[in-house]
């Protein structure tokens, strides 16, 4: 087993984070090695640009400009901190990645703009959220494109870093393979296996699944998405396993393989920090599949990663010897102490067994 001062513990912070959740300095960054600051976006033609230039370089927050030079600033103060721009995301930012892709022209707009921002900003490198590869074809561009963006971006001066979606589904177009030759880590997204959009309620982001599946979307686990990129001689150590900082809730249930009637929260969805809710039972853990839950007040039943789960995981980490863990989203967690997952992270993983 490698030794615990080796592993990895990231955390996303989203620039609409600073409306709302929080400024760069209120992640627990004494707990964090690197952040991953979402998201940049593309266009047509390749180019990659910041989303949002109010909260990048111009809101007043942490005693600067913009979220971005905060986190310079925060760079200077947590000397082992590193900062990786994250391109994509699930929404309109990743929308022309396999246009993008497809063109040899285009691939190289992208990796010579993508070089400029992480220079222009002081940062470490990139990650690749494309969500995701949708066919075999699309995967062969997606791995042209790490290789591009390799060539601008050379180790181990920077960092190259991609987020795939936990499932056979989606992997299986990637030679995933020759994707880890050219990245430092492959940011495993192990949440969302059920929600609103499936007809049962299930646990979201169980670490396995359960003996007898109640529906598909329960067969897919964090254990099963890593014993397939095993399987394609994926480096263990190259693997972070991803662990959600919300809930996600069912409403007129109170347990899993229930059919419910919508979900509670803002998309069905409560921050960590603000779980379990008011009026809610006890919080309850699945030790089984590694989940845990809490039933009642305007949530239902919400299903969600807590301090045991968060142990579970590190603990699965040490012991498969992978690379780390990484946290959507870290200003979603509660600061520090006991409760906090980021915290609970960091102590698993840096006690000597």
């Amino acid at each position: 087993m490698r030794g615990f001062q080796s592993h990895r513990k990231y955390s996303y912070y989203p620039n609409w984070g600073v409306y709302k959740q929080g400024p760069p300095s209120s992640l627990n960054l004494a707990c964090i090695s690197h952040v991953f600051y979402a998201f940049a976006h593309v266009k047509q033609d390749g180019t990659v640009y910041i989303s949002d230039e109010w909260a990048d370089t111009q809101i007043e927050v942490d005693g600067t400009h913009g979220c971005l030079p905060a986190f310079g600033k925060l760079k200077l103060k947590y000397k082992h901190l590193k900062v990786i721009l994250s391109v994509g995301g699930g929404g309109k930012g990743g929308q022309h990645f396999a246009q993008v892709a497809r063109d040899a022209r285009s691939r190289g707009i992208f990796a010579y703009s993508a070089k400029q921002l992480v220079v222009q900003y002081g940062l470490d490198g990139i990650d690749i959220d494309w969500e995701h590869p949708s066919n075999p074809t699309d995967g062969q561009h997606y791995v042209q494109l790490l290789q591009d963006l390799r060539q601008y971006l050379p180790a181990p001066q920077y960092i190259l870093t991609s987020a795939l979606p936990a499932g056979e589904w989606a992997l299986c177009n990637i030679d995933l393979f020759a994707a880890s030759q050219l990245l430092d880590f492959i940011n495993i997204m192990a949440y969302d296996f059920s929600g609103p959009w499936t007809p049962q309620s299930g646990h979201q982001a169980q670490l396995f699944s359960p003996q007898v599946p109640h529906n598909d979307h329960a067969t897919h686990s964090g254990h099963g998405t890593i014993t397939y990129l095993q399987s394609k001689h994926v480096p263990k150590e190259k693997i972070l396993l991803g662990i959600p900082v919300y809930g996600r809730s069912f409403l007129g249930i109170n347990h899993i393989g229930q059919h419910h009637r919508g979900a509670g929260g803002e998309d069905g969805v409560f921050l960590y920090k603000d779980l379990p809710r008011p009026g809610a039972s006890p919080e309850m853990v699945d030790r089984v599949v590694g989940a845990a839950y809490s039933v009642g007040g305007d949530g239902g039943f919400v299903t969600y990663d807590n301090p045991d789960t968060v142990k579970m995981k590190a603990n699965y980490v040490r012991e498969m010897g992978l690379g780390g863990i990484f946290f959507w989203t870290g200003a979603a967690d509660v600061r520090s102490g006991d409760r906090s997952l980021i915290e609970t992270s960091y102590v698993t993983l840096h006690t000597q067994l």
